[in-house]
């Protein structure tokens, strides 16, 4: 004998496909929902670890700017230091050049000129004095014109007294240095 299904035989079939479905959909949904939970942890390490390496890297940087600070003022202070350096010695090259000039001050001023007053401002000489006439001025100027430490004397003032033959006078000669030569 047959046997006759008289079950309704296709919706059964469509209940179970659609389970099958709802579980393959719940299944992908979970999968999915694992894979962003994977991805966002791990986005999230690696963006925690990039902030610890910036930090880092920050830290460092405030390091290196408080060593180029420090570098900064070592120079300075190194410049500072050459720069006095060269003034000392500047001073000690230049130390027998005022000798030298005082020297050769006394030796070309003629016997009746006196020298009351003596200022060096940069290379230029100023003397004030009283002589007893024009003429010693003339040779003392003459006498500083001839030397290798004297150039270019100028006579700016000169001023009759009022007692005696005697003028006041002021003169004005740049100092130089001699060449190689040997200074007399």
């Amino acid at each position: 004998m047959m046997n006759i299904n008289l079950l309704p035989w296709r919706e059964l079939k469509r209940q179970t496909e659609k389970k099958n479905f709802i579980n393959i959909i719940a299944v992908t949904a979970g999968l999915t929902l694992l894979v962003v939970v994977v991805i966002h942890v791990f986005i999230s390490m690696q963006l925690n670890h990039q902030r610890s390496r910036n930090a880092y890297l920050q830290g460092e940087l405030s390091i290196l700017d408080r060593k180029i600070r420090e570098i900064s003022t070592l120079k300075q202070k190194q410049e500072e230091l050459l720069a006095r350096m060269q003034v000392i010695q500047s001073l000690q090259g230049n130390r027998p050049v005022i000798v030298r000039v005082f020297d050769n001050l006394v030796r070309l001023t003629p016997k009746d000129i006196h020298l009351d007053f003596f200022s060096m401002k940069g290379q230029t000489l100023t003397l004030k004095g009283i002589a007893e006439n024009n003429n010693n001025v003339s040779t003392l100027m003459r006498n500083l014109d001839s030397s290798e430490w004297f150039d270019n004397s100028r006579l700016t003032a000169v001023k009759g007294l009022d007692i005696g033959d005697g003028s006041r006078f002021k003169v004005n000669v740049d100092q130089v240095m001699p060449g190689s030569e040997e200074t007399r």
